[in-house]
C-alpha cells in the first residue's frame, strides 16, 4: 500500500499539480495586465487551490467562519505544518487576501509571476532593516482596506508542534488598527511532509478563532498579543470547537499606557 501511494504520488498527484499551476500561473499572470487590483488574479489562486487539493485527493473541514464580519478587514494568522496550507488557505478562507512570503517564493516560475503580479508582500529574513520594511508596508495595504495574512511561526513545523510566534503579525495588526485572527491548521502536515517531494490523500481542517481586536493598542502591547495569539492558536489546534479567550488584559493594558 505504502508502495502503490508513493507511486500514485509520483506519476499522478504531484504532475497534475505542476501543471494546475502552470496554467493558473499564466492565467494569473495575463489577468495582471489588465487589472492591476489583484482582485482576478485573487479568484484565479482561488481556483487553483481548489484545484491542487482536488487532484490531491484532500478533503477539507472549516470550522468557525462564522466568528468573522462580512467586509471587515483583518490579519489572519494560521499554524504552518506543509506547502498544502497555501491552498488550504486561499481555497477555503472566502476572503480576499493578500499574503507576507519568503522572498525565495517569489523567485519560483508561474508562481512567483503570480504573488509578485497580484500584490502579495515578499519577507527578507536576512536583512532587519528590509524586514522592517516589509511589515509596515504590510501594514500601510491594510489600512487600504486589504487583508493580509501572515504565517506568525515564519517557517513550517517539523514536527507538527507549534513554534515560536514573531511579533511581525502582531506589530502589522496593531499598527494598522485591525482585528487579529487566530487560525488552527489540521492534518496538512501528514498530506505533505516536510523534507518530501510528494502529497498524499488525507483530511484537513481549518480552525478559525475570535478575532481579538486590537483598537487602542500600541506598539508596547506587541508581545501581550503574541501571547494571546500563540494561546488562541493553540486552543484552536486542541479543540474540536474552542471558545474566544479574553483580551480584557490588552484592553487595560492599552488604558493605562495611553
Amino acid at each position: 500500500m505504502r508502495l502503490w501511494g508513493a507511486l500514485r504520488a509520483l506519476l499522478w498527484i504531484d504532475p497534475l499539480i505542476c501543471l494546475s499551476t502552470i496554467f493558473m500561473g499564466s492565467l494569473s499572470f495575463l489577468a495582471s495586465l489588465w487589472d492591476g487590483t489583484g482582485q482576478r488574479q485573487h479568484r484565479i489562486a482561488r481556483r487553483w487551490a481548489r484545484m491542487v487539493l482536488a487532484v490531491s485527493g484532500v478533503t477539507v473541514t472549516v470550522k468557525g467562519l462564522e466568528k468573522l464580519c462580512p467586509g471587515m478587514v483583518y490579519v489572519f494568522c494560521p499554524n504552518h505544518l506543509s506547502l498544502i496550507d497555501t491552498p488550504l488557505v486561499f481555497g477555503h478562507l472566502p476572503w480576499e487576501f493578500r499574503i507576507l512570503a519568503k522572498k525565495g517564493l517569489f523567485r519560483i516560475p508561474f508562481l512567483g509571476w503570480h504573488l509578485r503580479r497580484a500584490g502579495h508582500l515578499p519577507v527578507v529574513e536576512d536583512d532587519v532593516r528590509a524586514s522592517v520594511r516589509n511589515l509596515a508596508d504590510a501594514a500601510r495595504r491594510v489600512q487600504e482596506g486589504v487583508s493580509i495574512l501572515i504565517f506568525p511561526e515564519g517557517a513550517r513545523s517539523p514536527d507538527g508542534t507549534m513554534g515560536p510566534l514573531k511579533a511581525g503579525a502582531a506589530f502589522v495588526a496593531i499598527k494598522a488598527g485591525v482585528p487579529i485572527v487566530p487560525m488552527g491548521i489540521l492534518g496538512t502536515g501528514k498530506v505533505h511532509v516536510l523534507g518530501s517531494l510528494l502529497v498524499h490523500p488525507g483530511a484537513v481542517e481549518l480552525h478559525i478563532g475570535a478575532p481579538l481586536p486590537t483598537s487602542g493598542l500600541s506598539s508596547r502591547d506587541v508581545d501581550r498579543l503574541l501571547g494571546q495569539l500563540g494561546e488562541q492558536i493553540t486552543a484552536l489546534l486542541d479543540s474540536d470547537s474552542p471558545g474566544p479567550l479574553s483580551i480584557s488584559t490588552l484592553v487595560s493594558s492599552a488604558d493605562k499606557n495611553r
